[in-house]
């Protein structure tokens, strides 16, 4: 495979070809339960039965048009969209990086409009991650994502240590543009912030003139509960990004506006020639009809809580802690053992994980992943664990 595609991603020898929930088969018939789903993507798991069909249906209709025009698909989309977050615009694109260029080139051109030239300054945290574009690598606050080798990075970002009220003291000024953060960072450690923090941080940066973005690339969609993590946190945001679980995977990225920054971008700002096309706006439907209800929401954070609990009542040695919301699950692992050893015996056992910051093996599975599925995937993880211990 990496003659034929770079493998820029350092891909396991594993081609997979089909999948139904949350488990997947290889070429060579071997099962895998998928705790991964996509990095977060299929929040409906695979071959979803609702999707399937709306997908099929709106590919014989139309599968894209350009956005000098509207589709019906995608004006209902995006009225459900806004209505189930209480958001007033949204700009569709086609990732998670895009979404955040999205919300960094609203944040810059809010402070220009709030400020002059000189309120520029994105202000990020410590151990977030924001993509890999330039601007959203810089964006990152995690040094082994700025290699010499892609300098020069755009200018303008400042970053602050998370749940730290002494960073907050002179974290923002009439230079700051907005505050951009993960309600959980993903893929810093699934690291939770103190909502008290959040709070102050964002009091602080709205104090300042600045305005509040929330990237929920990761943690929206249900991932973590609630359609939106920012909503149990309580930080109201004026801008929020999503991707990943947006359409189920479908590419689709999204930013939402509201308040201060509803009206900042006018026609020419920004575009993008893919962008909520009538495919990824059916699967997006799909999405918002089966998430956004209370009791999907409710069984997800259930599933969640049992999944941690579980991993905790094993009191394994080389676990030092459980933590997470929802079905977004990291188990930080004592110094001795890698995390990225623990995915590659996972994976030959037929259980798909992935990682997180330095030592956390990161769990994103199927929002719809049953009972059984979680069981047999807890009992290959508890094996592979014990291993190491």
């Amino acid at each position: 495979m990496e003659k034929l595609v770079v493998n820029n991603y350092g891909s396991f020898d594993v081609t997979f070809v089909k999948g139904k929930g949350a488990t997947m088969w290889d070429v060579n018939g071997k099962k895998y339960i998928d705790f991964i789903a996509g990095i977060g993507v299929n929040c409906l798991g695979h071959s979803y039965k609702t999707l399937v069909k709306a997908i099929s249906r709106q590919a014989s209709r139309q599968i894209h048009i350009s956005n000098y025009f509207f589709s019906d698909t995608g004006l209902e989309f995006a009225q459900k969209l806004l209505k189930i977050t209480n958001f007033q615009h949204a700009y569709f694109g086609n990732s998670g990086a895009e979404a955040n260029e999205a919300a960094i080139k609203l944040a810059r051109k809010y402070g220009q409009l709030n400020g002059g030239d000189k309120r520029k300054t994105i202000v990020t945290l410590e151990s977030s991650f924001h993509g890999r574009t330039l601007a959203t690598l810089t964006a990152t606050g995690q040094d082994k994502f700025h290699p010499d080798c892609f300098a020069p990075y755009p200018q303008g970002f400042k970053t602050i240590k998370a749940n730290d009220f002494d960073s907050l003291k002179d974290a923002f000024d009439d230079t700051t543009a907005a505050l951009f953060m993960e309600p959980i960072q993903g893929e810093g450690g699934v690291n939770l912030l103190n909502p008290e923090w959040v709070k102050a941080a964002a009091d602080s940066a709205r104090a300042a003139g600045a305005i509040v973005m929330c990237d929920e690339v990761q943690t929206g969609v249900g991932r973590t509960g609630s359609f939106l993590a920012s909503d149990w946190l309580g930080v109201n945001p004026e801008v929020v990004t999503l991707a990943k679980g947006i359409a189920a995977g479908v590419p689709m990225g999204a930013c939402l506006f509201r308040g201060k920054a509803a009206d900042v971008f006018v026609a020419g700002d920004h575009q993008s020639t893919f962008a909520g096309n009538p495919l990824a706006c059916s699967a997006g439907l799909v999405v918002l009809d089966t998430v956004a209800d209370p009791e999907f929401l409710d069984r997800v954070n259930h599933a969640g809580d049992y999944m941690r609990g579980k991993i905790s009542s094993w009191n394994l040695p080389i676990v030092k802690d459980v933590r997470g919301k929802g079905l977004m699950i990291g188990t930080q692992l004592d110094s001795k053992v890698k995390p990225f050893d623990v995915e590659v015996k996972c994976l030959e056992k037929g259980l798909c994980t992935t990682t997180a910051g330095t030592d956390v093996v990161r769990f994103l599975p199927p929002l719809v992943i049953s009972n059984k599925e979680i069981e047999e995937g807890l009992e290959i993880y508890k094996s592979v664990l014990e291993s190491f211990c």
